[in-house]
């Protein structure tokens, strides 16, 4: 078990870093290219378990994958060219993404295929997505309390389905996207509003897939598709990713920082107007929309002071992954800081509710947790000077990169274990911060 000791402050910085490819297009992209015809090539793939356990999926049902230095290719098959045989087992690791999506385009599998994850994945809850699978005629086995390790008997007869989808999971939306590409007809689906990575590359793609979009659902149509083209692909740097270092500048005075080439997805960028409206200057610069995603470079100042936001419910999808930064932003913000409706947040590697309580807390912060809303009592002068110890919460690689920007930004002696669970997301996460505390 490996762990990290921080004990003292990062100091002001004023610099420009590079944060790795998007996690979300990066599974995406070797779905995609899976299932094209030809051979795909992305540059700036993110280099991570996820990934690679999306990689070694593939590999497992016939396609060829090969990297040299900058470059990954995925020799497609096309539509229905997986090579299905008896036995597969594919491991999603800690990935729900891959867990949930993969299922979708194994909707047709001739043979049962085993599908497991690591302990933090088992956790997690696939009815939602079996559910709506299993309408299109696939069977799935499962344990009782709706977990991994499952399996999918796939059907040769697939029929479309109509859907509503309605806790914002971008997971189980595209898994029937998926699913729908190999159905005879057209299958809808009203989909409560979250990101649209998957839409957004059908769309690219030239794909039949039609999206409507409603105030608060977006209604999808998903017509049978015979042929995907390839797909070349730069994948943009991770949002999610580069949270982390919005904070750390966020929370550390006379701080400047650029984060370049950031995919800033209106569905993902959720973090950036809930921090303006807490008085952070965020700048947008050389902003691009490339194969249907907008990017830009992200420059960040870190304010005199912080105000305390009534966050409204309607951000959340679209800042899910980046909320225990924001709580731990809204701890040194001047009032009191109310999040609600955030069942979402304890469906992740961990019950992410639970952990950002139990960490403000130990930091000192006044917190108020009902269900799934919670208060933060904040401290314009919070400063550590205690002992704190950060274990046990399921690997989770969020958990682990928000505890070390807390000690970096706050003080104190904090003691993180399972410092491997950033391989999950963000593999040089450590060097990044490096790189800043040497302010080069």
């Amino acid at each position: 078990m490996s762990k990290i000791i921080i004990n003292k402050k990062i100091k002001s910085f004023n610099s420009t870093i590079l944060i790795p490819g998007d996690k979300s297009l990066s599974i995406r992209w070797v779905l995609f290219a899976s299932l094209a015809n030809g051979i795909s090539k992305a540059r700036n793939l993110l280099k991570s378990e996820d990934v690679f356990a999306a990689i070694n999926a593939i590999k497992k049902l016939g396609i060829k994958v090969t990297h040299d230095k900058d470059e990954t290719k995925i020799y497609g098959k096309g539509i229905n060219g997986y090579e299905y045989r008896k036995d597969i087992i594919i491991n999603a690791q800690n990935s729900g993404t891959l867990g949930r999506l993969i299922l979708g385009i194994l909707i047709d599998t001739p043979y049962p295929i085993k599908i497991l994850g690591d302990k933090s994945l088992s956790k997690r809850d696939f009815k939602r997505v079996t559910d709506p699978l299993s309408k299109f005629g696939a069977k799935f086995t499962l344990k009782k309390s709706h977990n991994l390790p499952l399996t999918i008997s796939g059907s040769s007869k697939l029929d479309p389905i109509t859907y509503t989808e309605n806790k914002g999971s971008a997971q189980c939306k595209s898994s029937v996207i998926f699913a729908a590409m190999k159905a005879r007809g057209t299958t809808i689906i009203k989909a409560k509003k979250s990101r649209n990575h998957t839409e957004l590359l059908c769309k690219y793609l030239g794909l039949p897939v039609l999206v409507k979009s409603k105030k608060i659902y977006d209604e999808i149509k998903i017509k049978q598709i015979k042929k995907i083209k390839k797909l070349n692909y730069d994948i943009p740097s991770d949002i999610s990713s580069s949270t982390f270092f919005i904070g750390l500048t966020v929370l550390s005075p006379n701080s400047k920082l650029t984060i370049k080439n950031v995919n800033i997805n209106p569905s993902r960028t959720g973090v950036i107007t809930i921090l303006r409206r807490m008085g952070v200057s965020i700048e947008f610069t050389n902003e691009k929309i490339y194969k249907g995603e907008k990017k830009a470079n992200i420059t960040i100042r870190s304010p005199k002071k912080l105000k305390a936001i009534n966050c409204p419910s309607k951000f959340n999808s679209s800042a899910i992954d980046e909320f225990l930064i924001i709580f731990l932003i809204a701890a040194k913000a001047n009032g009191i800081s109310s999040f609600k409706n955030l069942n979402e947040l304890n469906q992740k590697e961990s019950p992410r509710l639970k952990w950002a309580q139990k960490i403000l807390n130990k930091m000192g912060v006044k917190t108020i947790v009902k269900r799934s809303s919670i208060k933060i009592f904040g401290n314009p002068q919070l400063k550590i000077d205690k002992e704190i110890v950060i274990k046990n919460y399921l690997k989770d690689h969020r958990v682990f990169m928000t505890s070390v920007i807390a000690a970096l930004s706050f003080g104190g002696k904090w003691i993180v274990h399972d410092k491997e669970s950033i391989n999950s997301s963000f593999p040089n996460f450590l060097k990044v911060v490096t790189k800043l505390k040497n302010n080069e």
